[in-house]
Parts: C-alpha cells; structure tokens; sequence
C-alpha cells in the first residue's frame, strides 16, 4: 500500500493470539454510479465504537447468514455452480454469497437487486421498506421476502471484484468476497442503516484523497478497490471487466503508534 496507508495502532493487539481466529464468510458490493462528474461508488462511514472497523469508511456488506442458501430463492442470471467456480467454492456456498450480496446491499443502502422477473428490476423500493426492516432484524430471510413480493434474484446484475481475508494478527477476521453492481434506474441508494453515521456518493480518486488527508479512514481492502474500479472511469467499463478471483491476505507490520499494511 502507499506509504501514507496505515492504520491506527489501536487496531490490533500488541501481542497477536498464538493462534489466528479462523475468518467467517462475509460479501461487500461496490455500488457503483455513473456520476455528471465520472464515476461514483457508495460508501457508507460505519459508526464509531463498533467492534469491527468501527469509523471505517467502507462499501455496503456484511456476514453471510445461514439461510442465505436457501435454494427456494428465485433465481435469475449465472447459476451458482458459475459463482463456485469464481470463488473457489462448493455452490451451495457460492449460493449464500450471492444471496447474502443482494440482502446486505439492501439492507444498507436500500437498493434492490431484484425484480419481477428475470429482464426486469424494481424502480422504486420504498414499498418494502418494513421488509427491509425485517430482514436487518433477522425476522424474515431473504427467500421469504422475495417469495411473498414474487421478485426474483437478480444475479446477473451482480459481478466479482475480489476476495480479501482479514490479517491473521486481528482479533475479528473475515472472508469478504467483493461484488460490484450498477445502481439500477429509478433506485437510490439511502445509507439508512444503524451501522453507519453518514452515507455519500464520490469519485474514487475523492475517497482516496480524503483519506490521505485525514477525512476519512479507509481499511486497505477499500482503498485498493476504490483505486482499481476509479481507474476504469465508468460504470459499464467496471461491469465488463473479467477477474481473476484470488484471495489477498494483507500482513501487518507495526511501525511505532502506526500499522503498516502489506501485501503483493
């Protein structure tokens, strides 16, 4: 990373366990937007005092849920086993990424991946809004809600980025695989989510820039996302890139108050 990427000592503990916390599956979605001044991704500052990355300037994503593979789900776009090649996964896992890819990008940001058919999308989400409610409080899964509104999952709207696994020296580790999608028309992305204290839209190189400046901190994976997705300069250029999807693991190097981030 640049040499002015590092990131607060506090982060991680002096002395690492002997043993790395083994890392739970997670997904991020880079929300992309074709902007009147270039491209824009979303990005969402999460709350200070959370117990991971709490501060953090991050893309929409969480953990995946078990019921995140429930195979009711209606399904349009690459078949899972597609996504299991991609991720290096069994399907059924590669499933639960997707899935958990469209619920947690509607959870944070109210964008909807879906719609009532397999050539169609939702114009404007605001009619589930107590389903969306209901999945960030675990009432609902998402194959319930996309079953009683008849919407079906729109995984071709969805492509791969990367896979980053949190360094092992950290006390809450996780597998993220990256997603980018385009904001579908009619929709607005809200950031209407407790986890997170303020929500905007900006140009890649802005995001980077702040941070090099102090307005925003940017965990490693988000900052190299940022500066890959910015480089290609629109949206449709982001879609149609093909990745090669190999699991990045930064190493930590403490440098007095800081922490350096590594990695090739």
């Amino acid at each position: 990373m640049p040499d002015d990427m590092t990131l607060p000592g506090n982060l991680v503990p002096t002395s690492p366990a002997a043993q790395p916390v083994q890392a739970r599956d997670a997904v991020t979605v880079v929300l992309l937007r074709d902007g009147s001044d270039g491209l824009e991704a979303f990005l969402l500052r999460r709350v200070k005092g959370m117990a991971f990355a709490g501060g953090m300037t991050v893309f929409p994503g969480g953990g995946v849920d078990q019921r995140d593979a429930d195979t009711s789900v209606a399904w349009a776009g690459p078949e899972p086993q597609w996504w299991a090649e991609v991720f290096g996964v069994d399907a059924a896992t590669a499933r639960a990424f997707v899935c958990a890819a469209v619920r947690e990008t509607f959870e944070e940001s109210g964008v909807l991946l879906a719609g009532p058919d397999a050539n169609s999308v939702v114009a404007d989400t605001s009619t589930y809004s107590d389903a969306r409610r209901q999945l960030v409080d675990r009432e609902i899964s998402l194959a319930q809600f996309l079953a009683a509104n008849d919407l079906v999952l729109r995984a071709d709207l969805l492509r791969p980025w990367a896979n980053w696994v949190t360094p092992y020296e950290e006390p809450r580790r996780y597998d993220t695989r990256f997603f980018v999608a385009a904001l579908p028309t009619g929709q607005r992305a809200d950031g209407e989510t407790t986890e997170a204290s303020d929500a905007s839209w900006q140009r890649p190189a802005e995001a980077v820039q702040d941070a090099q400046e102090g307005r925003r901190m940017l965990m490693p994976p988000t900052w190299r996302t940022l500066e890959e997705v910015g480089a290609h300069g629109t949206v449709e250029k982001v879609m149609a890139e093909e990745r090669s999807v190999e699991k990045i693991i930064p190493k930590l190097i403490r440098d007095g108050d800081v922490i350096r981030v590594v990695f090739q």
